[in-house]
């Protein structure tokens, strides 16, 4: 049932993204179709909470007036319970549906709507959710034009998303929270896919995801706390929570303001609570957030090949001051796996997209690999992925696995699963198959052929001067089928006289038409 009311929900939401943006871009419109949902979330989730808080007096949130000094009464107790339970107020007035009614009625809601977005943030001023609801709907700019030329057709259109998503059912059971949650990545993924690099350059393909969860979780049940420093909008995260029964708290830093706030309405549609998510604003590279605190699970698929500044000044960050060298400014990759590193607790495993060129390029790159490897020995596993599964790119790409405390500390895992994938319409896929062969082999790490190799770090180090580019470990050659000369004589000879057999009737039915049409022979 929960299945079939998420598909149903998916539909929906899609339905009216496509049928109301227009013009718009699909990345322009996400953000204010997006943002609605969420300020609905919210308005449903108060609704519900104070209702429940009001159930012994017999009376319903949104039947309170607001100018009677009873009311008042009632809604300065009840601000004070949501501001601790959920983080965030606000009035009956001010509640989705009542907006939605009145911009069906022909009514203009914009003003009214600004203010009451503005004051869900100003609700939290000096709380402990401040920073999670801080700036979250400055990405909906009710003054655009590109909502309409006229305030009357800005208005018609904002009234119409309203109306639309107030026939839809989010929250009628707290159950089904996730419900939501999975219908609003399902939205950022068709996002993603729909607009190309610009809106996909958040977002990680859901099996990729779920590959890259799924490594940093195996063997256990619980974490303490999983990071992503680079989450875009945080749908990486929200994996790895899926695949453990409790997590602990969860970490972030995005650089794109957009994307930032799109992340933290997400980790709140999921049903993480405020207190649980530290999720930061700023360059994570130049400006880490979350720089003392070390995680049980790390996660990141980074801006491929990224440039960064690579000041002389990071030789003495704790970051990187151990390797001697500075990935490339044009290339920031080990600078991220670096970082990523730094991060990781003793305990910890961590796993990090990146494009193949980290195994093999030479200088800095080289020298931080080398280090890696030798110095610190954290690298566990290296697994080569298809082409073409990330919007925007078609690039191979590879994951890193990397573990402060190595099981398996003098060798390393190579797979190919280069070959292992479904092909869509424009894009390559992981299907169920292909990720269970990658985690098998990872959790067997045994020779299979073709597919997966165990190398000794001295031979990595020895016969390969720290080069991993995976068809050094994985042959995937293929040998090519003899040519039998007799099959192929023998073939021949049957084309000849079928040749022959065709030229003979041309030769009878052009000599009864009377032309005079020579045999082959005669040519």
């Amino acid at each position: 049932m929960v299945e079939q009311h998420k598909k149903a929900l998916e539909k929906q939401l899609w339905n009216i993204a496509n049928t109301l943006r227009g013009n718009m871009s699909a990345d322009e419109f996400r953000d204010y179709i997006l943002g609605f949902i969420f300020y609905k979330y919210l308005s449903e989730r108060m609704d519900i909470y104070a209702d429940e808080l009001l159930k012994e007096d017999g009376i319903k949130f949104d039947a309170i007036d607001e100018n009677t000094d009873e009311g008042k009464e009632y809604l300065e107790a009840i601000q004070e319970e949501a501001i601790d339970h959920l983080g965030y107020f606000l009035k009956p007035s001010e509640l989705f549906h009542v907006l939605a009614q009145k911009g069906e009625n022909g009514e203009f809601i914009l003003e009214a709507l600004s203010e009451v977005l503005n004051h869900i943030e100003q609700s939290t001023m000096g709380t402990a959710s401040e920073d999670d609801f801080n700036g979250l709907f400055d990405d909906l700019d009710l003054t655009s034009n590109k909502l309409g030329k006229t305030e009357k057709a800005k208005n018609e259109l904002i009234s119409k998303i309203l109306v639309h998503l107030d026939d839809i059912d989010f929250l009628h059971h707290e159950t089904e929270i996730d419900v939501l949650g999975d219908a609003y990545e399902y939205l950022i993924g068709q996002f993603a896919s729909g607009a190309g690099k610009k809106a996909g350059e958040f977002y990680t393909p859901p099996m990729v995801s779920k590959l890259l969860a799924k490594l940093v979780t195996m063997g256990k049940d619980k974490l303490r706390s999983v990071y992503d420093p680079t989450c875009g909008s945080g749908s990486l995260l929200l994996r790895v929570a899926k695949e453990v029964k409790e997590v602990g708290n969860y970490y972030g830093q995005e650089s794109n303001p957009s994307t930032y706030n799109l992340a933290r309405m997400n980790m709140i549609l999921h049903g993480v609570h405020y207190r649980q998510f530290d999720i930061q604003q700023d360059d994570t590279l130049e400006q880490p957030h979350h720089i003392e605190k070390r995680f049980e699970a790390v996660v990141a698929n980074p801006p491929f090949s990224a440039s960064w500044s690579a000041a002389a000044g990071f030789l003495t960050d704790e970051r990187f001051q151990d390797y001697g060298k500075l990935a490339p400014a044009s290339k920031a990759d080990f600078a991220f796996v670096q970082h990523m590193v730094h991060q990781l607790d003793d305990d910890g495993t961590m796993a990090v997209v990146l494009p193949h060129g980290v195994l093999f390029r030479g200088a800095a790159e080289g020298h931080i690999r080398k280090h890696l490897i030798k110095d610190k020995n954290y690298l566990d596993a290296v697994i080569g992925l298809p082409s073409n599964i990330f919007y925007g790119t078609s690039i191979p790409t590879c994951i890193l696995v990397l573990k402060k405390n190595r099981k398996h500390s003098d060798n390393i895992l190579f797979i190919d699963a280069s070959q292992n994938y479904g092909k869509a319409t424009n894009q390559n896929y992981l299907r169920e198959e292909d990720l269970e062969a990658i985690l098998q082999a990872v959790e067997n790490r045994k020779f299979v052929d073709k597919f997966a190799y165990v190398a000794s770090v001295d031979e990595i180090a020895e016969e390969n001067d720290f080069n991993l580019n995976i068809p050094r470990y994985v042959d995937t050659f293929e040998e090519e089928v003899p040519i039998n000369l007799n099959v192929v004589a023998e073939s021949l000879s049957k084309v000849t006289a079928n040749l022959n057999s065709i030229e003979k009737e041309i030769f009878e039915f052009t000599n009864e038409l009377g032309i005079n049409f020579p045999s082959m022979g005669e040519k």
